[in-house]
């Protein structure tokens, strides 16, 4: 296991020109997900697994109300080749079947329909991090630059890499996990000479994959085996350096694994889900929720900084005269709530029970969901598939990338009755139990739930008398491995404490000592799983905020966390089952078991992107 460069920090940012506070809320019905068509020849009993052709592309999208009179905002979305209008933001939704693969030519698509030309970023690239850096060529690609002269250099305009990771899968082949150097660039008419086209690891992948005789300019394919329990599971870029701003810009969906014996018989839930050939607005009561933060311009278009802000003397620290790269905000927090690519939507509800599959898809902020009028969540599932029995909660916490699988039974709420579900989670880095929250006029709304009379008889069983399916646990350990959490501050002024990285590590030796080692990316790899053992890791964290720690390859067991200077204490509520994403407090062990799978190249990183 390779050990990521995390992007975790301290340091939010500022909104953009178009205040959230001028947007109006609670004006346009939500928007469900549909579900992504398989290719032409493929599903159900098409050659024992299903294809998909999927691109990434810029479009143009109503995120904020129409009223405001602006043009759609330009976002990226991925969408089927031989479909069109299923290009959106979020992405349709993959239905997967517990067994049956799934095989995906993944096409990095950012250039000009109508030229070839390739399409720059919409954000701001800071070319001085540690990055796919393209411009750097063959010797170059995926390492920090470097830069000469006074001035620090501007943003990256050059085409824009690219790679998917299916956030949750196990057991998959390395070459299609979406490894953050296996990225590519677009097969445009005009990648500038010299530019490295592939990250270091597509062309080894290329190589050495049974599928690599598929892989073209331009794009990569990937096969996921479906083998693990029925859960929540989502896809979006994963490529080095440059995650945060390529997921900010739209490109993410959910993929839904059904079946198996770890999954429930359907009319005991809620249903149906969007279905492939639904219309839109088909009624529907499994209903999936991508919650993120975003900003925006005055004319419609997504804000992220382009600058660290850093004020006198502390500019002079900025990359080549310095060593803090002058572009990249380490957390940055918008100030507009958007659900389903629409910001502040709202959901007519019937009198009955529904289904909601959460995702916190935010780069940075940590969510803390509340109905207003206290009607609970039965949390039934986490990242990794069904709790072993439901709970009822009054607040659901959601760091970035954590999924929550929840009913919610509005069939006793009198009709005509609107509920605000809010988001109590503060706009800043998350520190850890109850502190400051989300300004209560903007982030701190998150949708609305307008309640209706119901219009068929709900079958679904009540959440208190679900019996869920049973969880085999893992065994014993056979390795326990002491790894670290550390914010780095620039060595030019160390007493300044300005953020220059963050980064996982080690601990130093001797055994039982509590000094921290960080590694950066490019360090030898520390961690070296044998295929089939289980593991204990425990996560020191020595920063000053929570971090979502996200293993890739497996789902494991949260066994406990423990202050620095306190006795040990269970996993929260909704914690039970397997996850693969876990909050990490600061000044605390975070303790995890998994047993590891197939050999090969995997990273574990921090989800603040």
């Amino acid at each position: 296991m390779r050990a990521a460069v995390s992007g975790c920090a301290s340091v939010p940012g500022s909104a953009g020109t178009l205040r959230g506070a001028a947007i109006p809320k609670y004006t346009r019905p939500l928007l469900i997900p549909r579900v992504m068509p398989v290719a032409a020849g493929s599903g159900a009993g098409g050659a024992g697994l299903d294809h998909y052709e999927i691109a990434v592309r810029q479009i143009g999208q109503h995120v904020l109300p129409i009223e405001l009179g602006l043009r759609p905002t330009t976002v990226w979305g991925y969408g089927s080749i031989h479909h069109p209008e299923t290009f959106a933001y979020p992405s349709f939704t993959i239905e997967a079947s517990w067994r049956r693969p799934v095989r995906v030519t993944w096409i990095n698509d950012l250039k000009d329909p109508a030229t070839g030309r390739f399409l720059p970023h919409l954000l701001p690239v800071d070319p001085t991090l540690h990055w796919a850096n393209p411009a750097g060529g063959a010797q170059g690609r995926d390492r920090r630059p470097s830069f000469a002269g006074d001035s620090p250099p501007g943003p990256y305009r050059g085409p824009v890499p690219f790679v998917t990771h299916l956030h949750g899968t196990e057991r998959v082949q390395q070459e299609s996990d979406g490894y953050p150097e296996a990225w590519y660039l677009p097969a445009a008419t005009d990648i500038p000479e010299g530019y490295a086209e592939t990250g270091t690891f597509y062309d080894h992948y290329k190589r050495t994959s049974q599928l690599g005789h598929l892989w073209v300019p331009g794009a990569a394919v990937f096969e996921y085996p479906n083998d693990q329990r029925a859960t929540t599971l989502w896809y979006h870029d994963h490529t080095l350096g440059i995650t945060r701003l390529n997921v900010y810009a739209g490109p993410a969906g959910f993929y839904l694994l059904r079946g198996g014996p770890d999954d429930l018989p359907r009319d005991a839930l809620p249903g149906p889900a969007p279905r492939p050939g639904d219309p839109p607005g088909a009624r529907v009561y499994e209903i999936p929720l991508v919650i993120q933060d975003r900003s925006f311009n005055d004319d419609g278009s997504l804000f992220y900084p382009g600058s660290r802000g850093l004020s006198p003397p502390h500019d002079a620290l900025y990359i080549p005269r310095g060593d803090v790269p002058p572009i990249w905000v380490p957390e940055f927090f918008g100030d507009v709530m958007v659900v389903n690519g629409q910001t502040w939507p709202y959901l007519e509800v019937e009198q009955r029970r529904y289904r909601f599959r959460i995702l916190n898809g935010s780069g940075s902020r940590f969510l803390i969901l509340k109905m207003e009028n206290d009607l609970p969540f039965w949390q039934i599932g986490a990242d990794g598939g069904f709790l072993p029995a439901p709970v009822e909660r009054g607040t659901l916490l959601l760091a970035p990338a954590e999924r929550a699988d929840v009913i919610v039974d509005f069939s006793g709420v009198r009709a005509g009755t609107e509920i605000v579900l809010l988001n109590l989670g503060p706009d800043a880095p998350f520190p850890g139990g109850a502190g400051a929250r989300a300004d209560a006029a903007t982030t701190g709304q998150v949708m609305q739930l307008r309640v209706v009379p119901a219009t068929s008889t709900d079958a679904s069983t009540p959440p208190h008398r679900l019996t869920l399916p049973p969880i085999t646990r893992l065994g014993d350990e056979e390795v326990v491995r002491r790894l670290s959490l550390n914010d780095v501050s620039s060595g030019m002024q160390p007493d300044a404490g300005v953020l220059r990285t963050a980064l996982l590590g080690t601990l130093a030796p001797p055994p039982g000592s509590r000094t921290p080692r960080p590694l950066c990316w490019d360090d030898p790899i520390t961690e070296n799983p044998s295929p089939g053992s289980t593991e204990v890791w425990e996560i020191y964290n020595f920063t000053v905020d929570a971090h979502p720690i996200h293993v890739h390859e497996v789902q494991f067991e949260i066994v406990d966390r423990q202050p620095f200077d306190g006795p040990p204490r269970p996993p929260d509520a909704g914690e039970e089952g397997f996850k693969d994403t876990v909050i990490a407090l600061p000044s605390e062990i975070t303790r995890i078991k998994m047993k590891f799978g197939r050999p090969g190249r995997f990273v574990w990183h921090c989800h603040i992107l």
